[in-house]
């Protein structure tokens, strides 16, 4: 099974131009993905940066691109920051992640994620989005999430919710309940507790919230660091910050991470960045399960 992991800042590269199709490709070109999960994917934001677009200009509804981009997978979308329009006859601005899946996807579940008042800091919503996927190693919760960046407040509150989710999810999976029927939306509850936890945590390797994140649980799986597993006792690679130094002033850090179940620990075959890609501020991460 392998899952790429990339906030791809709407497509807008270190040369400034919006281009998802080059995403795609390079995505595809770091491995054979069955699942791509993405943050920073938008909705709405196609008006000029003076009527509240975004910069580079994304199209109108980068969710449905990607669907023409990749027509074997679905493509699922969560939106954390939904906005009202800023002119007459535009669309909301909404902004969030996806997942993209070449591989049945049984339930999908939006998490809208905590957003305590933290006034002297400019902020968002934010949202993870989960999808049970089929893969050759057995049904996986995969989520895509993107955690607050100028809050540590609310980023750690975020964290919090994520760990209740996890365990909410594995007493789904020790307890679940039946189905109504098999055409009633009251569907089987039962999930796996084996999940896969990406995206962008805006905060750096060994961070308060990196460092809770994988902290133990007393009812459910631990997560561990899929590229520690791969690469113990090996200099975290950077997976943003290394070509735009305009948006990082500071330099190179790690603050995408890949996080898995400790179950499937053993599993882990490859974690790696690409430290070449210039089109994000990001680097793209992808991760091989054996």
């Amino acid at each position: 099974m392998r899952l790429v992991d990339w906030n791809i800042q709407w497509g807008r590269g270190v040369d400034g131009r919006v281009d998802l199709a080059r995403i795609v490709s390079e995505a595809k070109a770091l491995c054979d993905f069955d699942v791509l999960c993405l943050q920073e994917v938008t909705r709405g934001f196609d008006q000029g940066e003076r009527a509240g677009g975004l910069a580079g200009g994304p199209g109108a509804d980068q969710f449905a691109e990607l669907a023409e981009l990749l027509p074997a997978a679905i493509v699922l979308d969560a939106i954390g920051s939904d906005l009202p329009p800023t002119g007459a006859g535009l669309g909301r601005r909404q902004f969030g992640n996806a997942i993209v899946s070449r591989l049945p996807v049984r339930q999908v579940l939006r998490h809208s994620l905590p957003w305590p008042a933290d006034p002297a800091k400019p902020s968002m919503l934010r949202v993870a989005l989960e999808a049970v996927v089929e893969t050759d190693v057995g049904p996986l919760r995969v989520i895509s999430t993107h955690l607050e960046f100028y809050s540590e407040t609310q980023r750690l509150a975020q964290v919090e919710r994520l760990r209740g989710l996890h365990v909410e999810a594995c007493d789904h999976a020790r307890r679940p309940a039946k189905s109504e029927s098999l055409n009633s939306p009251f569907a089987d509850t039962g999930r796996p507790m084996s999940a896969i936890l990406c995206g962008d945590f805006n905060s750096a390797f060994e961070s308060s919230a990196y460092r809770r994140m994988i902290e133990p649980f007393g009812d459910a799986p631990a997560f561990v660091d899929a590229w520690s597993v791969a690469h113990p006792d090996t200099p975290r690679a950077a997976t943003v910050g290394l070509y735009d130094r305009e948006q990082w002033p500071d330099g190179p850090f790690a603050c995408d991470f890949v996080l898995v179940t400790e179950d499937l620990g053993a599993r882990v075959a490859a974690c790696e960045v690409d430290q070449a890609s210039r089109s994000s501020d990001h680097q793209p991460m992808w991760l091989e399960l054996h």
